[in-house]
């Protein structure tokens, strides 16, 4: 299987030319889904901490790139939707978000918040010894107490004594804040106002307000990622476009 794609089919996520050459790194599998943006291209064609595939490899390979709080090596290892990229050796932290067109976005950080990430619950289950396991969204497990649902949001530390452990939680329920990371909505952040359940396969419906625009939308809850309790967390979490 090829390791590489043609430019003009890149996902439109990556935000990159299209024109410039003919092929471009493939995302490995791992983290995340077939959207993720490699690292080799962040490093390269969005952050331009490269100039080439030979400098991102140098890079990696001198662990200079560290992701979720452990170093990177593969250059086609995808990043996606708060994900942590620290370079230590310039003292640069960023966190990856998602633009109202659904493009990844990088946000530099400072390095108190570097030392933890948001992660959503893609689901749970019970694993030997009838512990509880969260499956959450960027590919890693955590146990945990059984006081966690599908659709919540959990912080968790990045440090390396404390790693994965949960420092906050945001569940899925409304009157909570939550970002829309897919569809027309994506990159807003509003209030959850309603979730209807509907029976099958089908997705369920969430109602949004938007408090700023006093205005009501909706999408599905594949799309949304809890970012807040009562209170707006734009400051943390989200951003204003």
């Amino acid at each position: 299987m090829s390791d590489h794609l043609k430019r003009l089919n890149a996902p439109g996520s990556w935000h990159i030319s299209k024109k410039t050459s003919k092929f471009i790194t493939k995302t490995a599998p791992g983290p995340h889904n077939a959207n993720a943006m490699p690292i080799a291209i962040w490093l390269r064609d969005q952050m331009r901490f490269a100039a080439n595939m030979k400098e991102v490899k140098q890079i990696l390979t001198q662990k200079d790139v560290i992701i979720n709080g452990k170093p990177c090596r593969n250059p086609s290892m995808g990043i996606g939707i708060f994900d942590i990229i620290s370079i230590p050796r310039i003292s640069k932290h960023y966190r990856i978000l998602r633009d109202k067109n659904g493009r990844h976005k990088t946000i530099e950080i400072d390095a108190e918040s570097a030392r933890s990430r948001l992660a959503k619950v893609r689901n749970k289950t019970v694993v030997t010894g009838g512990k509880v396991q969260l499956n959450l969204r960027f590919g890693a497990n955590v146990l945990a107490e059984n006081k966690y649902n599908t659709g919540d949001s959990i912080v968790i530390s990045l440090e390396p004594e404390t790693r994965f452990q949960i420092l906050d939680h945001f569940p899925f329920a409304v009157g909570n804040m939550a970002m829309v990371i897919g569809g027309k909505h994506s990159g807003k952040i509003a209030r959850i106002v309603g979730i209807e359940k509907v029976p099958g396969s089908v997705p369920n419906r969430v109602i949004l307000e938007d408090e700023k625009a006093k205005s009501r939308f909706e999408t599905i809850d594949e799309y949304i990622y809890m970012v807040g309790r009562e209170q707006p967390a734009l400051a943390e979490w989200g951003i204003e476009e």
